[in-house]
């Protein structure tokens, strides 16, 4: 096993998307208009409650040093300070409680808004996914792509829940202070600025390394859990050959990379914070000192009050410095500087949001599989003249329904007719995996496909229900080029049994009918019956309401093959695609199985891959593939009476593998 290649850190890292940032907020708007309207009108209103009070904690501190001053008439008279004092008071709690009433609704309205958001975000996800080509899923590990799904839609939680509500409630109050700080005096507001440059400086530092390894610590969080998906669906395959010791050293190796690239990411933002906010200690000492010297010396006070009244009222404006102005002025430096840093403190989580949703959008911008075919498969009669007609019920007969350009429709009766016409194509370009295929499979036929490993047979059956398209050549269905069938069309006609069965959780009768929903609980019999699973079925310990988990891990791999065939059955499609449909069943249970699988492939145009050559010996026409090219195509016995490639096969001469 191949161990994982170390990548080199800058060449995986991306720079932080901003635009990523922008779909976000625009989706949870889209989603939520009013309850964003809300919640951002509630987040102004418990900012201006915080930086408000501070105006009037200034007067309550004036007026207290108005009556605590001997030279003034009322010196001592509290009771004429009385009213003003409660006013201001009573000023206070009412904003105070608003502040609360807000914040309580802010709470609650942005959990309702935030887990909507992602749980409408989830859905688009997996739509998204529901079209996406084959190709995605064979070029992106699950693990990886599951990743998606938990940690990178965790971080749009902590960014919508908690990073943008901070950050503009703190841009409100850090603002909201600012311009007070200047109302209050020009001087102490510069001294504040010289700090706020300082941090400015250091935030853009930390930041930027910490931006840098949380996107990495997003990719490496990725790569890690599609190694742990992957490696506990091959757990066998690990302990049968002895591979737990280089399984654990791989793991250990991308473990490492995660622990750098979060140690890293961390301690950058770690740092972040306790810089700042020590800064921050700093500046309001500085500031204390500056405010008690301008005090001492008697520096003439200059506030925004002063450049702004005199230009409205024409009165000389501002207020002079003295301790009422002082005392705030430190609670308003304390509080400036503390949402500054709640503030930088967000850059981190949107960092990681930015990280998370790249790799998000990735997924959704991904192209989804193209389809412009407009053939659609639909019920129909046939009259006595051979007519064909559409109708909405189940009559067992199928149309293929021909839109034409000139507005005229026309029916073609489904009867699997298959052919390919010089087929080439190439999984990659440049890698070309099938030349001048041609196959010819007329209705009821059984075209058989043998050959080596990776000879092409399989690619041949992915290309006749398009989950890939062809470079070169045509494929028609009845006549009509299978491009212009709808894709979801082109597959209900068909029924697929693949080597790898999957079963999903839920009753072994909701499995069988997950090939016809609209199937009765008897034709699902009927079909497992037809199948062969029908006996070990009835013997589960609750028969067809038995409970599947786990990818039927409870059943033997023969009983989940022979399920997986009975829901192709119950499908009833008139043409089959059999990939190596018994290659996991034991030889008892194939002469079982056989029995039904040739009762399912009566009047069907079928396809079998097998390397089991004693089950294509009834077909129609064999074609031997070597390389992409079919070097022998005919009967059982006229390739047997060649002496060619395939009889060198079937007598043992060659080996398949």
């Amino acid at each position: 096993m191949p161990r994982p290649v170390k990548g080199n850190v800058n060449a995986e890292y991306k720079k932080p998307d901003f635009s990523v940032l922008g779909r976000i907020i625009k989706s949870v708007f889209q989603d939520y208009p009013a309850g964003m309207i809300v919640i951002i009108a509630t987040i102004f209103i418990a900012g201006a409650a915080a930086v408000i009070p501070d105006l009037f904690i200034q007067k309550i501190i004036a007026l207290i040093n108005t009556f605590l001053n001997p030279a003034n008439p009322d010196y001592g008279n509290w009771a004429a300070a009385r009213p003003e004092a409660i006013k201001n008071v009573i000023f206070l709690v009412v904003v105070y409680s608003i502040a609360i009433i807000g914040v309580i609704v802010q709470s609650q309205l942005g959990a309702y808004v935030t887990q909507g958001f992602l749980n409408k975000m989830r859905n688009r996800m997996f739509r998204k996914m529901q079209d996406l080509p084959i190709k995605y899923f064979d070029t992106h590990k699950t693990g990886d792509i599951m990743s998606n799904y938990t940690n990178d839609i965790d971080t749009l939680r902590q960014l919508v829940s908690q990073g943008l509500p901070t950050i503009i409630r703190c841009g409100i109050i850090v603002i909201g202070v600012f311009f007070i700080m200047l109302y209050f005096s020009l001087w102490m507001t510069l001294v504040v600025v010289g700090g706020i440059i300082l941090m400015f400086v250091i935030t853009r530092v930390l930041s930027g390394g910490s931006a840098k390894y949380f996107t990495l610590q997003q990719r490496a969080l990725g790569k890690e859990e599609g190694f742990i998906q992957e490696h506990m669906n091959g757990q066998k395959v690990v302990k049968v050959f002895n591979h737990e010791k280089e399984t654990i050293s791989e793991f250990d190796e991308l473990n490492e990379q995660l622990y750098k690239d979060s140690f890293k990411a961390n301690a950058y933002a770690n740092a972040l914070g306790p810089i700042i906010g020590n800064i921050g200690n700093i500046l309001y000492v500085v500031v204390a000192i500056a405010g008690g010297a301008m005090l001492i010396s008697g520096v003439k006070n200059v506030s925004l009050s002063d450049l702004l009244l005199p230009l409205f009222t024409g009165k000389p404006g501002g207020l002079a410095l003295d301790i009422s102005t002082v005392i705030p002025f430190l609670n308003m430096t304390r509080q400036f500087t503390g949402n500054l840093n709640q503030f930088t403190q967000q850059i981190n989580m949107i960092v990681m949001a930015l990280a998370g949703g790249q790799r998000i959008y990735e997924l959704m911008d991904e192209k989804p599989e193209p389809d412009d075919g407009y053939v659609t498969l639909v019920n129909a009669k046939i009259d006595g003249d051979g007519n064909i007609t559409e109708t909405r019920e189940h009559t067992g007969v199928w149309a293929w329904k021909h839109p034409h350009g000139d507005g005229t429709l026309t029916y073609t009766k489904l009867e699997g007719d298959v052919r390919l016409f010089d087929v080439d194509f190439e999984y990659e370009k440049g890698h070309q995996v099938l030349y001048d295929v041609s196959v010819y499979a007329k209705p009821g036929q059984k075209v058989a496909f043998v050959g080596a490993t990776g000879a092409g047979k399989t690619t041949i059956t992915n290309l006749i229900n398009r989950f890939y398209d062809i470079a070169d050549g045509k494929i028609r269905y009845d006549g009509i080029n299978i491009n212009k069938i709808k894709k979801s069309d082109l597959r209900r006609s068909l029924g697929i049994v693949l080597q790898e069965t999957n079963l999903f959780t839920g009753t072994v009768m909701e499995n069988i009918r997950y090939g016809n929903l609209d199937a009765t609980d008897e034709e699902c019999r009927r079909a497992a019956a037809l199948a062969g699973a029908d006996d070990f079925i009835r013997r589960l310990p609750e028969g067809y309401d038995t409970q599947l988990t786990n990818n039927g891990a409870n059943l033997s791999q023969g009983q989940r093959q022979l399920i997986a065939i009975a829901r192709a059955a119950v499908a009833d499609p008139p043409v089959m695609i059999l990939d190596e449909a018994t290659s996991s069943i034991d030889t008892h249970t194939e002469a079982i199985v056989q029995k039904g699988m040739d009762k399912l492939m009566e009047g069907r145009t079928v396809f079998v891959i097998a390397h089991r050559l004693s089950t294509v010996k009834n077909s129609n026409v064999i074609m031997v593939l070597d390389h992409g090219h079919i070097i022998e195509r005919g009967s059982h016995k006229e390739l047997i009476e060649a002496k060619g490639t395939y009889y060198q096969l079937y007598t043992g001469a060659f080996e398949l593998e």
